[in-house]
């Protein structure tokens, strides 16, 4: 009898979902990208220039973007903003360890904006929890893993 390989049975994975982590300190970015692979079980890339994840988000659209809010050359809130112009379905995340950060968020809350802070150092367990909620009550990016 054939195996279902030679069957031509096509044997489907559980999605995985897609995150985009930006800082431009790189370290930071490539650790959480990893952590999120390894202990998520996301297709985490990193990046540590802003105008290369909006690139590639036009390209394949991630369904969480993870961004530092303060970057050179453009902000992680900025950064936000044009990725969800571009693929609206896209959860956000920012995380930012300067005092600076709540000013800027205001500012884009006043312009319609909303958008989830952590405060760095970030914890993988705080990470991923955080990521957990971000969809409540609906379905969670977590939850896409295991159910589809």
């Amino acid at each position: 009898m054939p195996r279902p390989w030679e069957r031509g049975t096509i044997i489907h994975q559980p999605r995985q979902p897609s995150v985009f982590v930006v800082d431009d300190e790189n370290v930071i970015a490539t650790s959480l990208a990893m952590i999120l692979r390894l202990q998520g079980g996301f297709r985490a890339r990193s990046f540590n220039q802003p105008h290369e994840a909006l690139e590639a988000a036009r390209l394949e659209a991630p369904d969480l973007l993870i961004a530092d809010v303060v970057m050179p050359e453009l902000s992680g809130i900025d950064l936000a903003i044009q990725v969800r112009e571009c693929c609206p379905k896209c959860k956000v995340l920012l995380f930012s360890g300067q005092a600076v950060t709540a000013h800027l968020l205001e500012t884009a809350r006043e312009n319609g904006h909303d958008f989830e802070l952590l405060r760095k150092p970030v914890h993988p367990a705080d990470l991923l929890a955080r990521i957990q909620n971000l969809s409540e009550p609906t379905s969670s990016l977590l939850d896409q893993q295991v159910h589809t």
